[in-house]
């Protein structure tokens, strides 16, 4: 894959005006639990579009999918790291105000990354693969795409797959499967990827291969 230069978080302007956050899931607990369910199917059963129940408020440009899986999985011990496109103050002011989660500049450090544009993922191997002894120490990344079933198409073998699943995605970077093959060839090792259209995920953990 090309390389791709990461640019650092930009914290909004001293200058600039407060920006005033969206209302986040209407039912905090609820909402939250029923997303978790969502990403679990979507990790399971790897390659399968699964729709999310819950589309909270999303400042652009993150969609609400990609508000639901941060309000539910990011809070203040989640380093969280955002590419160029998806940093802008409406969605710092939001993230930091419903999740309460640390934003850093450094993606090595993130253990949860939002890539607001999907056709330009930076690469996979900037991000922590965990530890030999702590593989769960790793990133989990949330690619924004435009959405699934069209596309370039791609079969997905592996851990909950009975043969293959074939995975079409619009909206995504032809290089990210080349540094998919690298990143599941490190397993143990390596980030999980959760690639995320405005209402609806495809999990994609470090398990899966690529043909």
């Amino acid at each position: 894959m090309p390389a791709c230069p990461i640019a650092p978080t930009d914290a909004p302007p001293t200058d600039a005006a407060p920006v005033a956050p969206q209302p986040g899931l209407a039912r905090p607990v609820l909402d939250s639990q029923r997303v978790f369910r969502a990403v679990l199917r979507a990790m399971s059963r790897p390659g399968v579009p699964v729709a999310l129940p819950v589309l909270p408020p999303a400042p652009l440009p993150l969609t609400p999918a990609t508000v639901a899986l941060c309000l539910t999985l990011a809070d203040f011990e989640t380093p969280l790291w955002l590419d160029r496109a998806a940093t802008t103050p409406a969605a710092l002011a939001h993230l930091r105000f419903h999740c309460g989660c640390p934003i850093v500049t450094d993606p090595a450090a993130a253990l949860f990354a939002v890539i607001g544009d999907g056709s330009t993922v930076p690469p996979l191997n900037a991000f922590a693969p965990g530890e030999p002894d702590y593989p769960d120490r790793s990133a989990t990344l949330v690619v924004q795409v435009a959405g699934f079933g069209t596309g370039p198409r791609r079969m997905l073998h592996g851990p909950g797959i009975e043969t293959s699943q074939a995975l079409a995605v619009s909206g995504l970077s032809d290089g990210f499967w080349a540094a998919w093959r690298d990143n599941t060839a490190r397993y143990p090792l390596g980030v999980d990827v959760v690639l995320a259209s405005p209402d609806a995920l495809v999990g994609l953990p470090r398990t899966v291969q690529i043909h």
